[in-house]
C-alpha cells in the first residue's frame, strides 16, 4: 500500500474537464488508484496526497485553465511535501513534456491511451524524484479492462467504443483518443449487467459516434442489435446514448428506439450547422435536408421524442446567410435542448489555418442571436408539458436552489430536467428512487412540479444512496476487439455504447 505517513493511506483527488468520456474516464481513474490503496480525500480537503487533472483540448482556454489550476497548486505543493500532481487526458495527449516545461512542479504526464499506467507512474516519480512522461500514440488496453470506482448509485456511462474515424476539420478529439475501437456486443451486455446487479436503474452507452459501432466487427447495424439486446435485462429501467453522427444513422435504430420499452425516447444528435456550404467546409458528411429527416423519422416513430443537440457558431468563412440557415433549421428542428458554441480555434486541426477566420464581435453577436433563438423555441416545447405527468429519476446535485426551495430534482423518461416538490414525502425520497408527478410550470431550460408527487416508488439504487454505497465494477477482462467478422459463438445470455 502506499502511504502518507506510516499506517496510513495516500489521498487522491481527480478533477475533471470535458465531455462524457472524461468523466467516465475519471472512473476508472478512481478505480485504479483505491485497487492501488488510495483512498478517497474528503471534499473539504485542500492538501490530498495526489491530484490528478483529467484534461479536455476541445476548447481554446482548456489551456489557460490547466496551466491557471497547477499554478494555483504549486504553493499547496510546496508546503505539503510527498504531495504528487499528475495531469492526463486529451490535453495531456496534445501537450506531452510542454506541460512539465511550463510547470515542473508537476509528477506524472499521461495520455488517453494509457490511464492503466497511472498508479506505476506515480510510484516511479515518487522513487526517482522526477516527473515521469508516458504517452502512448494508441490503445494497448481497453479502458473497460480498469477497476471503475462509479459516482452514482442510479447512473451508469459504459463505454461501446473509444476513439473517432471522422476526420470533422474543427475537431482535435481523433488525433488524441485514435481510431475507432469497438468491444464486443457481449462484452458491453456483461458490464451492462454487473451495473444492473449493483442497482443501478439507467446506462448511458457511450462512444464518440455509436452510430458506426461495429466498424470493426463488420455489422452496421450492431448498434440498433446492442439497444434492443439492452432491453432484455431485467432490472435496466433506462437506457441512453450519446452521441450519434448523423451520417451513420440508420433506420434500424430508430426502429430499435421505438420498440424497446426501456430504451429512452431522448436523441442528442450534433447538427453543428444549418448551412450545407459550413458543413462542407466542416467535413461533415451530412446536409441539413439529411439531418431534418432523420428527425422526421425520429418524431414519426415517438412523438413524444425530446432532441437535444449541438451547434457552433462563427466557423471560418461563415456569413450571415450561413447563420441565418442554422437558426431556420433549428426552429423546424424545434430541439428541447441545445449546447452552443463559439467556434474555438485549435491548433492541429484544419480549421485553425483556414483563411477567414471571423472577428470576435461577429461571432459573439450571432452567438447571442441563437441563444435567444434556442430558448424561445425549447420554452415553447416545454410549456407543451405544463398538466403532463412525468416519471422522475431522482438524481443527486441537479437542482442548485434545491435546498432553499425545499425541491428534489431529476431527469424525465425523455432527460429533461424536472424539480419537484416532495409534500409529505419529504425526507422520504431518495436519490435513484422513482417519483411520479405532474408539470405545473416550464422554463426554457426545465421543469417544475410543486404539487405532491402522485406515487414514489423504493428502489434498490435509492437504498444505495441511502447507505453511502456507490457500485464499483470490477475491470472487465475483455482485450481489444480484433479486425473483421467475428468467429462464430454462442449468443449471450439475455440478448444479442463530438461527434
Amino acid at each position: 500500500m502506499t502511504t502518507a505517513a506510516a499506517g496510513s493511506p495516500r489521498t487522491y483527488q481527480v478533477r475533471t474537464y470535458g465531455c462524457q468520456m472524461n468523466v467516465h474516464d475519471s472512473e476508472r481513474i478512481s478505480g485504479l488508484l483505491e485497487d492501488a490503496g488510495y483512498v478517497r480525500a474528503a471534499e473539504a480537503d485542500e492538501q490530498p496526497d495526489v491530484v490528478v487533472f483529467n484534461t479536455c483540448a476541445v476548447r481554446e482556454n482548456a489551456d489557460n485553465r490547466l496551466y491557471g489550476n497547477l499554478g494555483h497548486l504549486r504553493p499547496v505543493k510546496a508546503k505539503h511535501p510527498g504531495m504528487q500532481i499528475a495531469v492526463g487526458g486529451c490535453l495531456a495527449q496534445k501537450d506531452r513534456g510542454e506541460i512539465v516545461r511550463r510547470a515542473p512542479w508537476v509528477d506524472v504526464v499521461f495520455g488517453t491511451h494509457n490511464i492503466g499506467s497511472l498508479p506505476v507512474l506515480l510510484d516511479r516519480a515518487r522513487h526517482n524524484t522526477a516527473a515521469e512522461v508516458e504517452i502512448l500514440e494508441s490503445l494497448e488496453v481497453f479502458p473497460s479492462t480498469l477497476p471503475t470506482r462509479r459516482e452514482s448509485t442510479y447512473a451508469g456511462w459504459v463505454s461501446i467504443s473509444v476513439g473517432c474515424n471522422n476526420t470533422c476539420t474543427f475537431c482535435i478529439v481523433p488525433s488524441l483518443r485514435g481510431k475507432e475501437k469497438d468491444r464486443r456486443p457481449g462484452d458491453v451486455l456483461s458490464e451492462v449487467r454487473a451495473l444492473v446487479d449493483e442497482g443501478v436503474l439507467e446506462v448511458t452507452l457511450l462512444g464518440q459516434n455509436v452510430n458506426s459501432y461495429g466498424v470493426e466487427f463488420g455489422d452496421r447495424y450492431a448498434f440498433g442489435k446492442l439497444l434492443r439486446a439492452c432491453g432484455d435485462i431485467d432490472g435496466l429501467e433506462r437506457v441512453r446514448f450519446t452521441s450519434p453522427h448523423p451520417k451513420d444513422f440508420t433506420d434500424d435504430v430508430i426502429a430499435a428506439m421505438a420498440e424497446t420499452p426501456n430504451v429512452c425516447h431522448s436523441l442528442h444528435m450534433p447538427l453543428q450547422s444549418g448551412s450545407d456550404d459550413v458543413l462542407r467546409a466542416m467535413r461533415r458528411s451530412y446536409r441539413s435536408e439529411r439531418y431534418l429527416g432523420i428527425i422526421e423519422k425520429v418524431r414519426a416513430a415517438m412523438p413524444d421524442a425530446a432532441i437535444t443537440t449541438d451547434i457552433i457558431v462563427g466557423f471560418p468563412g461563415e456569413t450571415e446567410a450561413d447563420f441565418a440557415r442554422t437558426l431556420d433549421v433549428v426552429r423546424e428542428a424545434r430541439f428541447s435542448s441545445a449546447f452552443t458554441f463559439q467556434y474555438s480555434k485549435r491548433p492541429g486541426t484544419p480549421a485553425a489555418t483556414m483563411d477567414d477566420q471571423l472577428p470576435k464581435q461577429v461571432v459573439q453577436e450571432r452567438y447571442e442571436r441563437l441563444i435567444a433563438c434556442v430558448e424561445e423555441i425549447t420554452w415553447a416545447e416545454n410549456r407543451k408539458l405544463v398538466g403532463e405527468t412525468v416519471e422522475v429519476l431522482v438524481a443527486v446535485g441537479e437542482g442548485r436552489k434545491d435546498e432553499r426551495t425545499g425541491r428534489m430534482s431529476g431527469r424525465a423518461r425523455d432527460g429533461r430536467l424536472v424539480h419537484f416538490a416532495t409534500g409529505e414525502l419529504a425526507g422520504q425520497i431518495r436519490p435513484g428512487d422513482i417519483v411520479h408527478t405532474t408539470v405545473t410550470y416550464a422554463a426554457p431550460h426545465h421543469l417544475n412540479a410543486d404539487g405532491a408527487p402522485l406515487a414514489h416508488r423504493r428502489t434498490r439504487a435509492g437504498d444505495a444512496a441511502e447507505a453511502g454505497r456507490a457500485p464499483r465494477t470490477p475491470g472487465v477482462l475483455l482485450g481489444l476487439p480484433t479486425i473483421g467478422a467475428p468467429a462464430a459463438a454462442p449468443a449471450p445470455t439475455g440478448g444479442c455504447a463530438a461527434t
